[in-house]
Formats: structure tokens, sequence, C-alpha cells
């Protein structure tokens, strides 16, 4: 599993980074606070708050480094190195 914070500041982007997630075939979360959303659905993500840097949860470790490949216009931090629901 690897973790990634990312900004999605505009509807532009937030549509880019769900092209970007909808390619990968592993699950991807995306967390903001308490609350965990689905990473390739567009009604999840516009339903938290994204004026701040949320985190990614990609559930494949081949996939996180596909995911970050092709995310790099959206990565506030390279990689997030622990989980942030166990802190």
């Amino acid at each position: 599993m690897k973790f990634y914070q990312v900004t999605l500041n505009s509807i532009d982007s937030v549509k880019k980074f769900v092209d970007v997630t909808t390619m990968l075939r592993c699950d991807i979360d995306v967390l903001s606070g308490r609350y965990v959303v689905d990473g390739k659905s567009i009604m999840a993500l516009f339903s938290i708050d994204l004026n701040r840097p949320v985190v990614v949860r990609v559930h494949d470790d081949e996939e996180g480094l596909l995911f970050r490949k092709n995310a790099e216009a959206f990565l506030t931090v390279e990689e997030v190195q622990e989980d942030p629901e166990e802190v």
C-alpha cells in the first residue's frame, strides 16, 4: 500500500485526477480528515473538502508507482511514509 499527498484545487484537476485513477486496476481511496472516499468517483471527490491537500491511498505497490508517474501534477508530497489513519 502506498500513500501520497495531493492537491485538487479546481474542477479540472479533479477531472484529470479521476482520469488517472480509473486507469488503475486497484482500489484508490482519498482521505480527508475522518472521511474516506473512492478515488475513482468524481461525485465522491466533490463531497469532501478539497480546499486543503488530501491523502491518496493506493492499494497496490506496483500500481502506486504508476499512479505517482501519472499524477505528478497533483502531488504535494512525493510519498507519505505511514498510514495517516494509524497516527
